[in-house]
């Protein structure tokens, strides 16, 4: 009869022990590349930024960076899509605790909410969005992407809107909001004139009070004077 090494594993169990790892390993490559990319397409823009130079400072090969994101487009919005929420968990913005908080106090409170929102999501995207610009001025596929990006941004605005508001947000005030919170009016603030990114938060908290209006909760009617 045959002897049974018992060192030997079958490999079903050998593949299982290995999974974790290379698990692991798959993740830490991944978060490479997207932290390379973030940081070479802020500091350099999108002209300047090279796959192969991504895969330097990943410390990967080529291959790989194109194998975990694919091409430097898809990269590109993906970093953006990473740091609008400041993570890579499949998690959208509407079901995050921050944005819920919206929903929450008077509408003092949730407009600081918002102001919070926006002010942490710019300090991380701002930059970002503005390579997105420039090379979407020169690539017309990339050019529709942006767009697409945009109009997701716009259905997030309304989303948040009806939520501090209690109700579904007049078409006009959301594009205000809209128009007010948007990374370039961030950028103009911050980098150009200076400001503290407290500074702004201050700032946007207000403008997006003033949109908004009086309370309708918190409104008390004034009855008519007889003279």
């Amino acid at each position: 009869m045959p002897k049974t090494d018992s060192s030997a594993q079958p490999a079903s169990n050998r593949r299982s022990y290995n999974s974790p790892r290379r698990r692991a390993s798959a993740e830490d490559t991944r978060r490479a590349v997207l932290d390379a990319a973030t940081e070479l397409f802020t500091t350099r823009g999108w002209s300047a930024t090279g796959m192969r130079d991504i895969a330097r400072r990943a410390e990967v090969s080529v291959e790989t960076v194109y194998a975990t994101a694919g091409t430097k487009t898809d990269l590109l919005l993906r970093v953006i899509d990473v740091a609008l929420v400041g993570d890579a968990e499949p998690i959208p913005v509407s079901a995050r605790a921050e944005f819920l908080a919206l929903g929450i106090g008077e509408l003092a409170d949730r407009a600081g909410a918002a102001a919070d929102l926006l002010t942490a999501q710019f300090g991380r995207v701002a930059l970002l969005e503005r390579t997105l610009a420039h090379a979407a001025a020169a690539d017309p596929d990339l050019a529709v992407r942006q767009r697409a990006l945009h109009e997701r941004r716009r259905v997030n605005f309304r989303q948040a809107a009806a939520l501090v508001l209690g109700r579904e947000p007049d078409p006009d005030l959301v594009d205000g909001l809209w128009a007010v919170g948007s990374p370039d009016v961030y950028l103009l603030l911050v980098e150009n004139s200076g400001w503290t990114p407290q500074r702004y938060r201050d700032w946007i908290a207000d403008a997006i009070l003033r949109l908004l209006g009086p309370d309708p909760r918190t409104a008390v009617d004034t009855p008519p004077r007889h003279d």
